[in-house]
Protein backbone atom coordinates (compact mmCIF):
# COMPACT_ATOMS: atom_id res chain seq x y z
CA UNK A 1 0.00 0.00 0.00
CA UNK A 2 2.97 2.46 1.12
CA UNK A 3 4.51 1.43 -2.17
CA UNK A 4 1.80 2.31 -4.53
CA UNK A 5 1.06 5.29 -3.12
CA UNK A 6 4.13 6.85 -3.00
CA UNK A 7 4.24 5.49 -6.49
CA UNK A 8 1.57 7.57 -7.23
CA UNK A 9 3.21 10.51 -5.98
CA UNK A 10 6.16 9.96 -8.19
CA UNK A 11 3.98 9.69 -10.88
CA UNK A 12 2.37 12.73 -10.47
CA UNK A 13 5.70 14.71 -9.45
CA UNK A 14 7.28 13.38 -12.61
CA UNK A 15 4.63 16.02 -14.76
CA UNK A 16 8.03 17.96 -15.16
CA UNK A 17 9.08 17.59 -18.60
CA UNK A 18 7.29 18.89 -22.03
CA UNK A 19 7.66 19.41 -25.56
CA UNK A 20 6.87 23.30 -24.77
CA UNK A 21 10.48 23.89 -23.05
CA UNK A 22 12.43 26.35 -24.62
CA UNK A 23 15.90 25.58 -25.61
CA UNK A 24 18.04 27.21 -23.48
CA UNK A 25 16.19 25.14 -20.48
CA UNK A 26 17.32 21.69 -21.99
CA UNK A 27 20.65 22.35 -21.18
CA UNK A 28 19.92 22.55 -17.78
CA UNK A 29 18.09 19.68 -16.56
CA UNK A 30 17.67 21.58 -12.83
CA UNK A 31 15.63 23.92 -14.90
CA UNK A 32 13.78 22.09 -17.42
CA UNK A 33 12.73 20.05 -14.53
CA UNK A 34 11.20 23.28 -12.94
CA UNK A 35 9.91 25.18 -16.12
CA UNK A 36 8.13 22.29 -17.12
CA UNK A 37 6.32 21.66 -14.05
CA UNK A 38 4.87 24.87 -14.08
CA UNK A 39 3.82 24.54 -18.01
CA UNK A 40 2.18 21.10 -17.27
CA UNK A 41 0.56 21.72 -14.32
CA UNK A 42 -1.24 24.94 -15.69
CA UNK A 43 -2.28 23.04 -18.38
CA UNK A 44 -4.26 20.80 -16.51
CA UNK A 45 -5.70 23.53 -14.11
CA UNK A 46 -6.68 24.82 -17.47
CA UNK A 47 -8.32 21.97 -19.19
CA UNK A 48 -9.86 21.15 -15.64
CA UNK A 49 -13.84 21.31 -16.72
CA UNK A 50 -12.83 18.95 -20.13
CA UNK A 51 -10.98 16.39 -17.81
CA UNK A 52 -14.16 16.11 -15.60
CA UNK A 53 -16.47 15.55 -18.54
CA UNK A 54 -13.73 12.96 -20.15
CA UNK A 55 -10.74 11.60 -17.69
CA UNK A 56 -9.30 10.20 -20.79
CA UNK A 57 -7.80 13.41 -21.71
CA UNK A 58 -5.18 12.71 -19.19
CA UNK A 59 -3.51 10.20 -21.41
CA UNK A 60 -3.35 13.16 -24.59
CA UNK A 61 -1.76 15.32 -21.68
CA UNK A 62 0.93 12.64 -20.53
CA UNK A 63 1.82 11.98 -24.39
CA UNK A 64 1.91 15.11 -25.10
CA UNK A 65 3.57 16.96 -22.59
CA UNK A 66 5.26 14.13 -20.16
CA UNK A 67 6.87 11.10 -22.77
CA UNK A 68 8.87 13.58 -25.14
CA UNK A 69 11.33 13.70 -22.07
CA UNK A 70 10.88 10.47 -20.70
CA UNK A 71 13.58 7.92 -21.23
CA UNK A 72 11.10 5.08 -21.44
CA UNK A 73 13.14 2.97 -23.74
CA UNK A 74 16.17 3.08 -21.46
CA UNK A 75 14.23 2.74 -18.46
CA UNK A 76 11.68 -0.48 -19.93
CA UNK A 77 15.50 -2.19 -20.46
CA UNK A 78 16.57 -1.58 -17.27
CA UNK A 79 13.70 -3.10 -15.96
CA UNK A 80 14.63 -6.67 -17.32
CA UNK A 81 17.71 -6.07 -15.90
CA UNK A 82 19.73 -9.82 -15.42
CA UNK A 83 16.60 -10.81 -17.22
CA UNK A 84 17.27 -8.98 -20.26
CA UNK A 85 19.58 -11.82 -22.34
CA UNK A 86 16.78 -14.39 -21.98
CA UNK A 87 14.50 -12.30 -23.89
CA UNK A 88 13.84 -12.90 -27.43
CA UNK A 89 15.12 -9.97 -29.49
CA UNK A 90 12.03 -9.83 -31.53
CA UNK A 91 9.89 -9.59 -28.36
CA UNK A 92 11.64 -6.50 -27.11
CA UNK A 93 10.17 -3.76 -29.37
CA UNK A 94 6.51 -4.95 -28.46
CA UNK A 95 7.73 -4.47 -24.81
CA UNK A 96 9.14 -1.12 -24.92
CA UNK A 97 5.74 -0.11 -26.39
CA UNK A 98 3.47 -1.52 -23.78
CA UNK A 99 5.98 -0.32 -21.55
CA UNK A 100 5.72 3.16 -22.98
CA UNK A 101 1.52 2.55 -22.80
CA UNK A 102 1.85 1.41 -19.29
CA UNK A 103 3.96 4.81 -17.90
CA UNK A 104 1.66 7.26 -20.14
CA UNK A 105 -1.69 5.14 -18.17
CA UNK A 106 0.36 4.90 -14.44
CA UNK A 107 0.69 8.88 -15.16
CA UNK A 108 -2.63 9.45 -16.17
CA UNK A 109 -3.91 7.74 -13.11
CA UNK A 110 -1.92 9.41 -10.83
CA UNK A 111 -2.83 13.08 -11.92
CA UNK A 112 -6.40 12.01 -11.65
CA UNK A 113 -6.23 12.71 -8.04
CA UNK A 114 -4.29 16.06 -8.39
CA UNK A 115 -5.67 18.42 -6.40
CA UNK A 116 -3.34 21.67 -6.68
CA UNK A 117 -0.47 20.06 -4.96
CA UNK A 118 2.88 21.96 -5.25
CA UNK A 119 6.35 20.68 -6.36
CA UNK A 120 9.54 22.77 -5.77
CA UNK A 121 12.96 21.83 -6.88
CA UNK A 122 15.70 22.37 -6.04
CA UNK A 123 18.29 25.00 -7.71
CA UNK A 124 20.74 24.08 -9.38
CA UNK A 125 24.42 22.90 -7.30
CA UNK A 126 26.97 23.52 -10.06
CA UNK A 127 28.24 23.16 -13.77
CA UNK A 128 26.32 20.08 -15.54
CA UNK A 129 28.13 20.46 -18.79
CA UNK A 130 30.61 17.48 -18.25
CA UNK A 131 27.94 15.45 -16.42
CA UNK A 132 25.81 12.57 -17.93
CA UNK A 133 23.59 11.86 -15.16
CA UNK A 134 22.17 14.05 -12.50
CA UNK A 135 20.11 13.76 -9.82
CA UNK A 136 17.31 16.70 -9.05
CA UNK A 137 15.78 16.92 -6.01
CA UNK A 138 12.23 17.99 -4.96
CA UNK A 139 9.73 18.23 -2.70
CA UNK A 140 5.52 17.92 -3.05
CA UNK A 141 3.54 20.05 -1.12
CA UNK A 142 0.34 20.00 -0.23
CA UNK A 143 -1.38 21.97 3.12
CA UNK A 144 -2.50 19.69 6.03
CA UNK A 145 0.18 16.92 4.62
CA UNK A 146 4.31 16.29 5.00
CA UNK A 147 6.16 17.45 2.22
CA UNK A 148 7.35 14.33 0.02
CA UNK A 149 10.91 13.75 -0.93
CA UNK A 150 11.50 12.92 -4.42
CA UNK A 151 14.82 12.59 -6.14
CA UNK A 152 14.44 12.42 -10.22
CA UNK A 153 17.25 10.48 -12.11
CA UNK A 154 18.38 12.40 -15.15
CA UNK A 155 20.85 11.31 -18.48
CA UNK A 156 21.94 13.12 -20.97
CA UNK A 157 21.78 10.87 -24.38
CA UNK A 158 24.93 10.28 -26.19
CA UNK A 159 23.26 10.84 -29.47
CA UNK A 160 21.51 14.00 -28.92
CA UNK A 161 22.94 15.27 -25.48
CA UNK A 162 19.44 15.94 -24.45
CA UNK A 163 18.26 15.12 -20.74
CA UNK A 164 15.24 13.22 -20.43
CA UNK A 165 14.77 11.20 -16.60
CA UNK A 166 14.41 7.31 -16.46
CA UNK A 167 13.77 6.97 -12.81
CA UNK A 168 12.35 8.98 -10.14
CA UNK A 169 12.50 8.16 -6.24
CA UNK A 170 9.78 8.79 -3.84
CA UNK A 171 11.11 8.63 -0.05
CA UNK A 172 14.01 6.69 -0.73
CA UNK A 173 11.62 3.98 -3.07
CA UNK A 174 13.08 3.80 -6.33
CA UNK A 175 9.94 3.54 -9.48
CA UNK A 176 12.36 1.25 -11.64
CA UNK A 177 13.59 -0.91 -8.51
CA UNK A 178 9.79 -1.38 -7.33
CA UNK A 179 8.85 -2.06 -10.75
CA UNK A 180 11.78 -4.72 -11.64
CA UNK A 181 11.14 -6.33 -7.98
CA UNK A 182 7.48 -6.48 -9.50
CA UNK A 183 8.27 -8.28 -12.71
CA UNK A 184 11.01 -10.64 -11.76
CA UNK A 185 9.84 -13.30 -10.72
CA UNK A 186 6.59 -12.88 -13.23
CA UNK A 187 9.48 -13.21 -16.33
CA UNK A 188 11.63 -15.63 -14.53
CA UNK A 189 8.88 -18.05 -14.12
CA UNK A 190 6.42 -17.07 -17.26
CA UNK A 191 8.44 -15.37 -19.50
CA UNK A 192 8.30 -11.86 -21.21
CA UNK A 193 5.13 -12.73 -22.64
CA UNK A 194 3.46 -12.55 -19.54
CA UNK A 195 4.48 -9.30 -18.45
CA UNK A 196 3.54 -7.76 -21.74
CA UNK A 197 -0.03 -9.64 -21.09
CA UNK A 198 0.24 -7.85 -16.99
CA UNK A 199 0.48 -4.78 -18.66
CA UNK A 200 -1.65 -4.60 -21.61
CA UNK A 201 -4.48 -5.55 -18.66
CA UNK A 202 -3.46 -2.24 -16.69
CA UNK A 203 -2.89 -0.22 -19.52
CA UNK A 204 -6.53 -1.51 -20.89
CA UNK A 205 -8.18 0.36 -17.26
CA UNK A 206 -10.07 3.09 -17.32
CA UNK A 207 -8.93 6.43 -15.77
CA UNK A 208 -11.18 7.71 -13.01
CA UNK A 209 -11.23 10.70 -10.76
CA UNK A 210 -12.34 8.88 -7.90
CA UNK A 211 -9.58 9.08 -5.28
CA UNK A 212 -8.83 5.59 -4.68
CA UNK A 213 -7.72 5.54 -8.61
CA UNK A 214 -3.95 4.44 -6.96
CA UNK A 215 -5.57 1.25 -5.83
CA UNK A 216 -5.40 0.66 -9.47
CA UNK A 217 -2.40 1.41 -10.65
Amino acid sequence: MLVKKLMSWVAMATLVLSSQVMAQDQEDPYQLLSSVATKTFDRIKSERVEIKANPEILRDIMEQELLPYIDYKFAALKVLGKHFKSVPRERIPEYVQVFRDYLVTTYALAMAQYDNQTVEFEPNRGEVEEERVVTVRALVKEAGRPDIKLAFKVRKSNNTDQWKAYDMVAEGISMLSSKQSELEGIIRQDGIDAVIKLMKEKNAQPISLQKNTEESA
